[in-house]
């Protein structure tokens, strides 16, 4: 059995001011006439049926994601009782998925990613799964990168090699954290180092294995929760037992740890769409490489990402570099290389108590 694991609670903060606490970026058309979320479930919809796609969220959104996938089973939505990290998100996830589906593979992703070659991305999970299932193995899809990023984690893979279904499986020599531009042009050179995807492939029994083996406790917090889902204090135990877990990223607490860990490279047309440049690489351009949206005059103006989401018309003239976005309430003008340090913006909002722009 295989079942999957869409991970939907981020706030995708560096997209505001489009991007909202009560509409976070995975529930916004970003690219497309759906949102990303259900783009996300459409894709894996081809794989296998509703019932067995799992959505993980915190309690604000649960009403969104019934409203944006009406057939999607109520009790195939877990609530996360608090915000935590990916450790705690997908180990709390894998007992629900177990209690269902004790002996399934499961796939985790994340909701808010763009793929483009969607009959590709499925058969690279057919084939992932295949993988996962021989033993006590994690499999990963690795981006090849096709420019020096700076804002990704970067896997590492050695010189053994295996082709399952005409398709490369790359043992990993170990997961690398965001480098800088020198390093990350030499990744690109190497050719054996790949964008970090977040998406990962594991039989329940080995995501549980490894949650003992190197985060136990953890695994303590998890076994006292699955002694009580048959119990009427359910609930309250789950959310006592969350709430002891660490933050932690699932690739700090297993990934940088585990053994037995492969990497399927590929392409896809995939964007993590984790900033506004993002539009860069998933739109047409103008002629002078703008990227626009809505209602729009612009003279002499270059590299620019511009879009309205009112209808107000926005009119520029001599700017390069630059984003501009429009909506009911923000108007946000930033330069492109400070793309990924909205959140600051955020942070300031909160400071100045001004979280009705949040």
């Amino acid at each position: 059995m295989i079942t999957s694991l869409i991970m939907a609670g981020g706030k995708g903060e560096r997209f505001w001011p489009k991007s909202r606490t009560n509409l976070p970026k995975q529930f916004l058309n970003i690219s497309g006439n759906k949102s990303m979320i259900q783009q996300a479930v459409a894709r894996l919809e081809r794989l296998m049926d509703i019932q067995q796609i799992f959505v993980v969220t915190n309690e604000l959104y649960a009403e969104l994601i019934s409203a944006q996938i009406p057939h999607l089973p109520s009790h195939n939505i877990i609530i996360e009782p608090i915000g935590r990290n990916t450790a705690p998100c997908i180990a709390l996830s894998s007992i629900y998925i177990q209690e269902k589906y004790p002996d399934s593979t499961i796939i985790v992703l994340p909701s808010d990613h763009i793929i483009k070659d969607e009959i590709e991305f499925i058969e690279i999970l057919r084939t992932a799964t295949e993988v996962a299932k021989q033993g006590e193995n994690i499999v990963t899809l690795g981006i090849s990168p096709t420019y020096p990023e700076t804002g990704y984690g970067y896997i590492e893979s050695t010189d053994q090699v295996a082709t399952i279904n005409q398709m490369e499986v790359h043992r990993v020599r170990c997961f690398i954290e965001k480098p800088d531009q020198v390093t990350a042009e030499n990744y690109l050179e190497a050719g054996n180092y790949y964008w970090n995807s977040g998406m990962f492939i594991w039989k329940a029994s080995t995501i549980m294995n490894c949650f003992a083996k190197h985060m136990p406790d953890l695994y303590e917090n998890l076994s006292t929760m699955k002694l009580a889902l048959n119990s009427p204090e359910r609930e309250l135990v789950i959310k006592n037992e969350f709430m002891k877990m660490p933050d932690q990223s699932i690739d700090y607490g297993i990934m940088e740890k585990a053994e037995n860990i492969f990497v399927i490279p590929c392409m896809l047309g995939w964007d993590d769409v984790g900033s506004w440049t993002a539009l860069d690489r998933i739109d047409e351009r103008d002629e002078n490489g703008n990227v626009i949206r809505g209602n729009i005059l612009n003279m002499d103006t270059r590299r620019c990402i511009i879009e309205s989401n009112n209808g107000k018309l926005i009119a520029t003239l001599g700017i390069e570099d630059l984003i501009v976005v429009d909506t009911d309430d923000v108007t946000l003008i930033c330069s492109k290389d400070k793309a990924q340090e909205v959140k600051q913006l955020l942070k300031e909002l909160r400071m100045q108590k001004r979280e009705q722009y949040l």
